[in-house]
């Protein structure tokens, strides 16, 4: 296996590669030398560090492993030279995890032209180019190679967005309180928390028990948060025995399925323009005193005069706009009324004037920025628009959520989107006085921030706790060590708030290395600091699950069939975790949840299941294309 990358993805896919699927890894990381020449002082550093943090943890050796220590290569230009020397003629599967999009396209062509048979997992972030990269490669491979099993080259070529693969998770993490939430076959699942219950009571073990929470979930000094509990740690998908046996600990259960709910492009909000985004308040209130004060002129009108209703409506309308005959010689209350309706059109001169000016600076604000109004309550404050918040804002609009965002570059990533989808954003830095303020923080329902400093995350959310106590906050921090420490210190000060922290490399990073291995991965739910893996495999050819019933293919603390896709193989979905826009959104969903379980697998069925890390390495490893494969390198 090789992977090519140099930020924390990089590193961390290599680690799970190596300690959870026994893969010998070759790691190429940009040279110090040209990151000196093109970003200054600043990058030489971040990539100093990153190769040095890189090579402690490949040469991390544990007694009686049999996997070689993984190989640690710079290359000042990821061509075909670096590629030939990091051995891609001979490997299994190539991860291109560059930040740029366009280093990691151009090293997949010259990987493609090396080895056409090479399993390639690429990051890019624009979705559009990803299909039709795919597409590509996958044609320029069976041009290169005829002799390829057209079945195979649907996992030979894979592109995923870490931002994607985070995105439901800090969205859900926000808006229920638990960032466990996967996408499958435009059913949204979602799995929750639920506390232990009292004495006498039953948990709700709702679809299905997916883990235990830690036995010192409720003690600020536990082991809650960290990767390493011991037994007092989280248990991934438990038996019925272990569940019940395990009184005291809360669990996470798959609690529901439901529709995903998108907005393609934001377009039904932008098309609509309500009268309260033409006019202001005051200047609605103004009109509708006039006309009521005009009506009352022409009912008094008519009861003096004695004329038609009608007939007086137009005179009292001619006076309004000053074009009828002074009432010279007329009664006194006719008099009277021409004089008061007189002064009403002097009065209505102005509130048109104003009319037409808010109206004309309505429509040409209305490509720029909104405000957070006045009364908004309940909503998330988003900090950071860049390539996660972008996503994350994008998947909490679908989900219907309000949003403000909080940026500091006008002209950021994601600044163009909350424009389009008309969401309120603040433009400032969120660790100075009064930005998170306008943003309505005291109001708010949660606080999602999302930059990529993990200093201004933590300043922003201990910041909004002093502002409200109780509100729910979800930081995005890379260390471990110092999310673990933040989070128990913040859980400890506010007992009563929900408090998360979570690393987009630790999320990602399973689905990347999931891709490698030639499954499709569906999407990863976190359990504190451990990861469960939700993937869709096929039967056919798979010994653990050909044959066997939905109760016997169940393996405690490894792996859980959860669905049936029973729809027709020549009809199915070619992947699950797309959006129904993406796809057809008219198309029914084909998963059966719920199974029975001495429900028989059959060959041409696909199921979805939950695994852990650990699990899924020894299913793909008895697993059809296991027998299949050319060496690893």
């Amino acid at each position: 296996m090789i992977v090519c990358g140099g930020d924390a993805l990089a590193e961390r896919l290599a680690a799970e590669l190596r300690a959870v699927y026994g893969e010998r890894v070759t790691v190429v990381v940009p040279s110090v030398r040209v990151t000196r020449q093109g970003a200054g002082p600043a990058g030489r550093a971040r990539a100093a560090a990153l190769l040095s943090r890189m090579q402690a943890v490949m040469s991390r050796t544990v007694a009686g492993d049999s996997v070689p220590p993984p190989r640690v290569m710079e290359a000042p230009e990821l061509d075909e030279e670096a590629l030939a020397e990091a051995g891609v003629a001979d490997a299994a599967a190539l991860a291109l995890v560059h930040g740029d999009d366009e280093t990691n396209i151009r090293a997949a062509l010259a990987a493609r032209r090396l080895n056409p048979q090479l399993r390639l997992v690429i990051r890019l972030y624009n979705r559009k180019l990803g299909q039709h990269l795919e597409h590509l490669l996958d044609q320029a491979a069976a041009l290169s190679a005829p002799g390829v099993d057209p079945e195979a080259l649907d996992t030979t070529t894979t592109v995923l967005s870490d931002a994607d693969t985070a995105a439901p998770a800090l969205a859900a993490t926000a808006v229920a309180g638990t960032s466990k939430v996967v996408q499958a076959d435009g059913l949204l699942l979602r799995a929750v928390e639920r506390t232990p219950p009292g004495r006498g009571e039953v948990a709700d073990p709702g679809l299905c028990t997916l883990a235990l929470l830690s036995a010192t979930a409720n003690d600020p000094a536990g082991a809650e948060g960290s990767d390493v509990g011991g037994a007092e740690g989280p248990l991934l998908l438990p038996d019925e025995r272990t569940v019940a046996a395990s009184t005291g600990r809360g669990t996470v259960v798959l609690e529901a399925v439901s529709p995903t709910v998108a907005t393609p492009n934001g377009r039904a909000s932008s098309r609509r323009m309500p009268l309260s985004s033409l006019f202001s308040r005051r200047l609605r209130w103004s009109l509708a005193g006039l006309v009521t004060s005009v009506l009352g002129l022409a009912v008094a009108s008519w009861a003096t005069t004695r004329d038609h209703p009608l007939h007086a409506g137009y005179l009292t309308l001619l006076d309004l706009f000053a074009i009828d005959d002074p009432a010279i010689g007329e009664p006194l209350a006719r008099q009277l009324l021409q004089l008061l309706t007189g002064l009403a059109g002097l009065l209505l001169l102005p509130v048109l004037l104003a009319a037409v000016l808010e109206a004309l600076g309505t429509f040409r604000t209305a490509s720029a920025l909104r405000r957070p109004p006045r009364g908004l309550s309940g909503h998330v404050v988003l900090l950071g628009l860049g390539k996660i918040g972008t996503r994350v804002l994008a998947r909490l609009r679908e989900l219907g959520i309000p949003v403000v965002c909080v940026e500091e570059d006008p002209e950021a990533r994601g600044v163009a989107l909350a424009r389009r989808l008309r969401v309120p954003t603040v433009i400032g830095d969120v660790t100075q006085e009064g930005v998170l303020e306008a943003a309505k923080v005291h109001r708010a329902h949660a606080l999602l921030a999302l930059t990529s400093s993990d200093i201004t995350n933590l300043e922003a959310a201990l910041h909004a706790r002093s502002v409200k106590p109780d509100l729910r906050v979800a930081l995005r921090l890379f260390d471990d060590r110092f999310a673990t420490a933040v989070y128990r210190t913040l859980r400890s000060a506010h007992p009563r708030a929900l408090t998360r922290s979570r690393s987009v490399s630790t999320l990602a990073a399973p689905a990347f290395a999931g891709a490698m291995m030639g499954r499709q991965i569906l999407g990863a739910i976190p359990v504190e600091r451990s990861v469960l893996l939700f993937a869709a495999l096929d039967v056919a050819g798979h010994p653990l699950l050909d044959g066997r019933t939905v109760a016997d293919s169940f393996r405690a603390g490894a792996w859980r069939v959860i669905a049936l896709d029973a729809t027709a193989p020549s009809e199915r979905r070619p992947d699950l975790a797309a959006s129904p826009a993406d796809d057809d959104p008219d198309r029914p969903t084909g998963l059966v949840w719920d199974l029975h379980p001495g429900y028989v697998l059959r060959a041409e069925d696909r199921v979805v299941l939950a695994a852990t890390r650990q699990g899924l390495a020894e299913l793909l490893r008895h697993g059809p294309l296991a027998r299949t494969r050319t060496g690893g390198s």
